[in-house]
């Protein structure tokens, strides 16, 4: 590592609070406080081992990095970048790398526990982290972010390998960033080494080592489970009309997906704004309006609507896709659906989630939602690793299975326990965690 990077471990930068599509309410509690009492909440019903709360209760590795990046004028500016490694009983460490203008410690804390937890509920052997820069990539060209990239992935070093943590794309990042990462990599590796770092992202572009699916992953996993909701409650998905806020990656490929199966996009919300048409959005055309003008305001043929107005539409479901923080007892308060299904990491404050409960709103909790990203991430790694290449039928069949076990595995713990469907999620989690640890003891 050369001089001018500044690498620091565990180290605790003032926290701030996460961001969202537009709005927040008040102060909201610190992410990584709210993972540590829905862990608690859960840990409590299971009487899990004091031994495991404790392992679970902090990171095992937090990595802070300050490197300069050259801008297109010859200035150079610094940037601080994270990666929280929170556990890895169950395999390599495994989260996204986001660029953002709130990125935080506290934040990328979260998200790592959030990925342990995720990894256990689905049974794949990974385990939970994530990274993040502070910045608006929005600021900067493309070959800025490309010199940005590779100078974090160097700062980085070691603290990531394909055996040992395996970055994939998020908010902020996509395929060719992860390209870039790969390119980067395989440069700090011996030449007779560098066939394996193929491995050392998912999401990369399919021409450069990808998975088919890979793309749509998240937003699949989230249709797949709205169905397996619809179908125990006796409704057909052509008779189901839905709601999207955050127009992303998640967003789109949900609404595209729930399209072709004959639901009715009502509403959708991003950073400009929200459009409403009660005979229907089509996701195609308003994605490709999105790609015209940077959001979903101004969509043809559609209506203006307010914050407000965009909670009180009624609808069968809700797909939060954005960013945390945003189904607060406020808005929780506002909607009219049957379903929140959380296509975001964290998209409901407790407060919310009270309400929901109360008003009797179904929950698919985000750990259980929005995994269809991890998993196909893990097929891909285990493409790269075994020189194997999957079709898309393969890669959606292997998702829809691993998904289905864990939908009903939830389900079990909610009826037989009595509890709400995300404190059900974590216990199914919690219980693998201990589970391993039983098995394999805690050295020394």
């Amino acid at each position: 590592m050369t001089t001018t990077d500044t690498t620091t471990l565990n180290a605790t930068p003032p926290i701030k609070s996460a961001g969202s599509v537009a709005h927040h309410e008040g102060t909201p509690v610190a992410l990584f406080q709210r993972v540590q009492q829905q862990f608690e909440r859960a840990a409590e019903m299971l009487d899990l081992a004091p031994e495991v709360r404790k392992i679970l209760a902090r990171p095992a590795c937090e990595i802070s990095v300050t490197f300069p990046v050259r801008m297109d004028d010859g200035r150079f500016e610094t940037f601080t970048g994270y990666r929280v490694q929170h556990n890895n009983a169950l395999g390599p460490f495994k989260g996204g790398i986001r660029y953002h203008p709130d990125v935080s410690i506290d934040e990328v804390r979260a998200l790592a526990a959030w990925m342990t937890t995720k990894c256990a509920l689905v049974d794949i052997p990974f385990g939970g982290a994530k990274g993040g820069v502070q910045f608006d990539p929005s600021e900067l060209s493309r070959p800025e972010l490309e010199r940005l990239t590779r100078r974090f992935i160097y700062a980085l070093g070691n603290n990531i390998g394909p055996d040992y943590d395996v970055p994939a794309p998020d908010v902020g990042t996509d395929a060719r960033t992860m390209a870039w990462i790969v390119d980067t990599y395989a440069a700090t590796l011996p030449p007779q080494d560098r066939h394996r770092a193929l491995a050392v992202v998912t999401g990369k572009p399919v021409s450069a080592g990808g998975s088919v699916g890979r793309e749509k992953a998240t937003g699949q996993g989230v249709v797949d489970l709205i169905a397996l909701w619809a179908k125990d409650n006796n409704v057909s998905l052509s008779d189901l009309s839905y709601t999207v806020q955050g127009f992303g990656k998640v967003g789109f490929w949900a609404a595209h997906t729930l399209n072709k199966l004959g639901a009715t996009l009502i509403a959708v919300e991003d950073i400009t704004g929200a459009v409403r048409s009660t005979e229907g959005l089509n996701a195609d055309a308003l994605a490709e309006h999105v790609r015209q003008t940077g959001g979903v305001s101004g969509f043809p043929g559609a209506e203006a609507i307010s914050h407000t107005e965009f909670f009180e539409v009624t609808a069968d479901v809700f797909i939060p896709a954005a960013m945390e923080n945003q189904v607060t007892a406020e808005t929780a308060g506002l909607l009219n659906v049957r379903l929140v299904a959380e296509g975001a990491n964290g998209p409901t404050t407790p407060e919310g989630d009270a309400v929901l409960r109360e008003r009797g709103i179904e929950v698919l909790p985000d750990i259980l939602c929005n995994a269809g990203g991890v998993i196909v991430s893990y097929f891909e790694w285990v493409q790269n690793r075994g020189g194997a290449s999957w079709d898309a039928a393969e890669i959606d069949r292997r998702l829809q299975e691993i998904l289905a076990s864990a939908y009903q595995r939830v389900m079990s713990v909610s009826e037989t326990k009595g509890v709400d469907r995300r404190t059900a999620a974590y216990a199914v989690a919690l219980s693998r965690l201990e589970q391993v640890y039983e098995e394999r003891g805690i050295f020394p």
